[in-house]
């Protein structure tokens, strides 16, 4: 899928499955959750955590959109200070729980929606003035100035929380995850994150069909 970088600081991959089937998380798919999170566990503190490259890194990218990131904090930071507390990841369902590993596993913020749900053209800007949605779980999320992934019909995520609109439900079956890679990001690193969410949306959702991208900021017209 095509998304229009309005953004600085920010490259974004992106993974599209088809056919996927949105179930409970399973045995095999709950070990490998666990035994990331007892790997982090055992080798970080809470104090930590805002000490690595990746985690600093989004700081930075969130304080370029004059977000700060203490108070609107990352998902990716918010997922790792949980599993590293000991609470583990939540687990909703086999292709949300691999939103939430991939994220955990790059220190990166992922977004996860449901394509047939999502109305072309597609940016990724700071949000207007008025505009909001309602968040998964929580409150309305009111965007002005924050930054949002934003469709036809409006913002409906964000590297801090997404919408309810295009969440991922058990009628999902064409996924979009999204992940939002700081500049200057390593690329390979950014592939080898995409063909391991390719591989395991194979193996823990049956997706048929799977592509993946990387898409880079427009460059500025020159004068």
């Amino acid at each position: 899928m095509e998304i229009v970088i309005a953004l600085p600081g920010v490259m974004l991959g992106f993974v599209e499955a088809d056919d996927v089937r949105v179930a409970p998380t399973g045995v095999t798919l709950n070990d490998e959750m666990q035994r990331v999170c007892e790997r982090l566990r055992s080798s970080l503190t809470v104090e930590a955590v805002a000490s690595l490259d990746s985690i600093r890194t989004v700081r930075a990218m969130f304080r370029a959109w004059e977000m700060d990131p203490a108070r609107y904090r990352p998902s990716s930071e918010a997922l790792l200070r949980r599993v590293v507390r000991g609470k583990g990841l939540y687990r909703v369902s086999n292709v949300v729980d691999l939103n939430n590993l991939g994220s955990i596993e790059t220190g990166w913020p992922f977004g996860n929606y449901d394509r047939d749900k999502i109305s072309p053209p597609v940016e990724f800007r700071a949000g207007n003035s008025g505009e909001k949605y309602e968040r998964i779980g929580k409150e309305a999320w009111h965007v002005d100035g924050r930054p949002v992934l934003a469709d036809a019909l409006g913002p409906f995520g964000s590297p801090i929380s997404d919408s309810t609109r295009t969440m991922i439900t058990e009628a999902t079956r064409n996924v979009l995850m999204v992940i939002f890679a700081p500049l200057p990001a390593d690329a390979l690193e950014l592939e080898r994150a995409l063909a391991e969410m390719a591989a395991r949306l194979e193996r823990y959702a049956g997706a048929r069909s799977v592509r993946t991208g990387i898409l880079l900021p427009a460059e500025p017209a020159e004068v």
